[in-house]
């Protein structure tokens, strides 16, 4: 609480009359604000930066010569992407210089609607790492799809009261953005009553369409995939994230956005990262450092990911390091191998060398789970039988899968509806498991490389009903169904048997075990679907996850069969 004798001390601390309670001694400050690196102390008092000069503390840490920098902020994530609880995220994260997080539950949303956002928020109390949200937009993605949930305008607008919330979540449907339709409306029109911001997700657009988009009130995206797009959306007042996650890497084709003007509005952003490459490469650190192997300025890149962030969501006085500012720092050992060597929270000592050294609040877990959380399978055993096509063409249209991309292209060929390995023809069927409705569709995916078996999982962006890849029918049933008993989780079957599996009890997205044993299960089950067949460069769970979401283009499947995104149709399969 501000008091004048406090504003009136913390003055004279900044004017080097009194001690500070703490000084960071000695430092290469990185000043996000200018792109110049200070050499100097920085002083902390209350939680915040008092001043940065020459200063005296009671307590003193001497860096000798190391990088200080402002702490970090992931712009947009799906925490249930790292397929463990909010608490055993932070412990993998929080090590590597992230102090805030923006995540979007839309994928728990979509599984248990508000239930899941009430566990996302309840789940994220007392951690160190700031948890902030963004209410899902688009539940389900578009008309063309079924989830467990329909959230309506009126099922969010409550959740504005609460702090942590920030706006409003990616726009996906962007079709339905521009052409007004009035459910969307009233999502966008609550966000901008409270002058909240508005995320979008609109791969492609342009011209005219993006005019549209950007009117209704979306202010960023992250879906670009090309320098050329990037700089359309940044012309027309959108503010872009730069996406460097497990399934969509587009920090390399992007990386003029480092660069004037572009950089003053652009922020680094994960979306979606698995347990390896968390354990392997890290988080926002990882993709600095990388930027800064490819040539980016540091400081410009440090902004990226720690002032840009906190400007768009306005987040106040976070994200530099100068008076005023809240003290979130990280100490970098050098900025080319980029190692985050201890980290500040509020002017406190929370990690040091990879390890969290002090946590003031005792976390508690939610005491209990909601009942659609834990259990989400509503759905019928599944049978080998209604895996067969039996409409038959000349022509078989396939979804091709890109290594390092989630947009796929269309790709026809000379074909029976039927599995071939031999040609990358890989069969796939969706089958919804919410509501118990039967429906399920049906489809092939190319370069995806798998040569025997099948792989079942409940991750199927962003609906998740349970999607199944293989060239063998009998595989197939047997993988799903392995799914549907264990209410969610992963399975890969080979001649009949399950040589691989994960449960994921949580929405059938998540589990409350620890980062490295979720990443041990994680690496057997790729090493098993790697033998399987799996085509180098593609992620056997991540990349197959995303080919049900019908709003990226250009194919996708999900229970009503195979959808051209960009004229939201349903398309024959064989014909």
């Amino acid at each position: 609480m501000k008091t004048i004798d406090r504003i009136k001390k913390e003055i004279n601390i900044a004017s080097g009359k009194i001690k500070a309670s703490l000084v960071i001694k000695n430092a290469n400050i990185v000043n996000v604000l200018t792109g110049e690196i200070e050499k100097g102390d920085v002083a902390v008092e209350n939680g915040k930066i008092i001043g940065v000069g020459q200063y005296n503390g009671f307590n003193e840490i001497d860096i000798d010569g190391k990088y200080l920098a402002p702490s970090f902020i992931d712009g947009h994530i799906h925490l249930e992407s790292s397929m463990v609880t909010p608490n055993n995220f932070e412990e993998s994260v929080l090590p590597h210089g992230t102090t805030a997080v923006v995540t979007d539950p839309h994928e728990i949303a979509n599984v248990a609607g508000t239930s899941g956002i009430d566990y996302m928020l309840d789940a994220t109390r007392n951690l160190i790492l700031d948890i902030f949200f963004m209410l899902p937009s688009c539940v389900p993605a578009t008309e063309m799809d079924e989830s467990g949930a329909i959230l309506h305008a009126e099922d969010l607008v409550k959740y504005y009261d609460n702090d942590r919330v920030l706006g409003l979540a990616e726009v996906m449907d962007f079709g339905a953005t521009c052409a007004g339709q009035d459910m969307l409306m009233a999502k966008i029109v609550d966000a901008v009553e409270r002058d909240r911001v508005i995320d979008g997700h609109a791969p492609m657009i342009s011209d005219k369409d993006l005019s549209a988009y950007v009117t209704a009130g979306v202010k960023s995206d992250h879906e670009c995939s090309n320098i050329e797009e990037a700089k359309k959306k940044f012309r027309r007042g959108q503010w872009i994230m730069v996406r460097e996650g497990t399934a969509a890497q587009n920090l390399e084709a992007l990386l003029p956005m480092f660069q004037y003007p572009f950089c003053f509005r652009s922020m680094l952003v994960t979306d979606d990262k698995h347990p390896n490459d968390l354990i392997k490469k890290g988080h926002m650190d990882y993709i600095i450092r990388k930027a800064i192997s490819l040539g980016a300025d540091p400081a410009i890149a440090i902004r990226m990911a720690s002032f840009n962030p906190a400007k768009y969501f306005r987040i106040d006085n976070v994200g530099a390091i100068a008076p005023n500012y809240i003290a979130n720092m990280v100490v970098i050992d050098n900025l080319t191998d980029f190692r985050i060597e201890k980290v500040f929270k509020e002017g406190k000592l929370v990690c040091e060398d990879g390890k969290i050294v002090l946590r003031e609040k005792e976390y508690h877990a939610p005491l209990q789970i909601p009942d659609r959380v834990i259990h989400s399978f509503n759905m019928d055993e599944i049978y080998a039988k209604q895996f067969r096509l039996t409409k038959k063409g000349d022509n078989l249209r396939l979804i091709k899968l890109l290594a390092g991309e989630i947009i796929t292209e269309e790709l026809i060929v000379k074909a029976d509806p039927i599995a071939d390995p031999d040609r990358d023809i890989v069969k796939v069927g969706v089958f919804e498991r919410h509501k118990k409705t039967g429906h399920y569709g049906l489809g092939f995916i190319n370069g995806y490389g798998l040569k025997k078996g099948a792989i079942a999982t409940s991750i199927a962006h962003d609906s998740h009903n349970l999607i199944i890849a293989g060239v063998n029918d009998e595989d197939m049933a047997i993988a799903a169904n392995f799914v549907r008993e264990n209410n969610g989780g992963i399975a890969l079957v080979v001649d009949g048997q399950v040589v691989s599996s994960i449960p994921l009890r949580i929405g059938g997205l998540m589990t409350d075990e620890k980062l490295n044993v979720m990443n041990r299960k994680l690496k057997h089950f790729k090493e098993k679907a790697k033998e399987a067949g799996i085509t180098e460069g593609i992620d056997p769970l991540m990349t197959l996850s995303f080919a049900s979401l019908p709003v990226i283009p250009s194919l996708r499947i999900n229970t009503y069969g195979v959808i051209d995104v960009y004229k939201q149709e349903i398309v024959e399969v064989s014909f």
